[in-house]
C-alpha cells in the first residue's frame, strides 16, 4: 500500500523493481502494451505475455492476471480504481480488459479479483470480473475505450481531448529512463 502518496520497493536485481515502475504504471493508464512501451530501456523483446506465462523458467501453458491502481481523495475519502485483466495462452493470443470503479468500492476490502478454491486463489476471468464489478461501474474489452474511460473518469480530460492524453502519457514514457 501507498503512504501518503510514496511508496518504497527493495529487492535484488532483476526482481521486477523497474518494470513495476516504468512499465506497468504506464500501461494501467493508457492500455497500450507494445514491447517497446513494457522494456524501461525501450527494446522490444519482452510482450506481456512473458510476464504471465514464464515463472522464473517454468512456463505456464494459461495464466490470467490482474494490475490495478487504486485512486483517494484524502479529504472526502472518495475512492477510484482503474484496472486491466489480462488472459494469455501459451501460442495463442492475450485477451484483455479494462474497468473502472466509479463506485467507491475497494480491491481488497469490498471485492477480490480472485475465488479461493482448496486453498488455492484463482483470478476472476473476464466474465466474472464483469459481473463482480457490477453494471454501475465502467468495463471494456477494447484498451481505446479503455483509455478514454481512465481519462475522463481519473484525470478529466474529454475524449475531445484525447490528444493531449497522448502527450501526457508519452512524456510519462519519455522520462523514465
Amino acid at each position: 500500500p501507498l503512504r501518503d502518496g510514496k511508496i518504497l520497493l527493495r529487492g535484488s536485481n532483476g526482481s521486477g523493481k523497474s518494470i513495476t515502475t516504468q512499465s506497468f504504471i504506464p500501461y494501467i493508464l493508457d492500455g497500450d502494451r507494445q514491447p517497446s512501451r513494457l522494456d524501461p530501456f525501450g527494446s522490444k523483446d519482452r510482450k506481456m505475455s512473458f510476464y504471465l506465462l514464464d515463472d522464473r523458467g517454468n512456463e505456464k501453458e494459461d495464466s490470467t492476471g490482474y494490475l490495478y491502481l487504486e485512486f483517494v481523495k484524502p479529504q472526502s475519502q472518495q475512492y477510484r480504481t482503474i484496472g486491466i485483466g489480462l488472459h494469455a495462452r501459451k501460442g495463442g493470443t492475450m485477451n484483455t480488459w479494462g474497468f473502472c470503479i466509479l463506485d467507491g468500492r475497494r480491491i481488497g476490502y469490498d471485492f477480490s479479483l480472485y475465488r479461493n478454491v482448496g486453498g488455492k486463489n484463482i483470478p476472476h476471468d473476464m466474465r466474472r470480473l464483469k459481473e463482480e464489478i457490477g453494471t454501475e461501474n465502467l468495463f471494456t474489452e477494447k484498451m481505446s475505450e479503455y483509455k478514454a474511460i481512465v481519462a475522463k473518469n481519473i484525470f478529466g480530460i474529454s475524449p475531445e481531448n484525447i490528444t493531449d492524453y497522448d502527450n501526457l502519457t508519452d512524456i510519462l514514457i519519455k522520462t523514465r529512463s
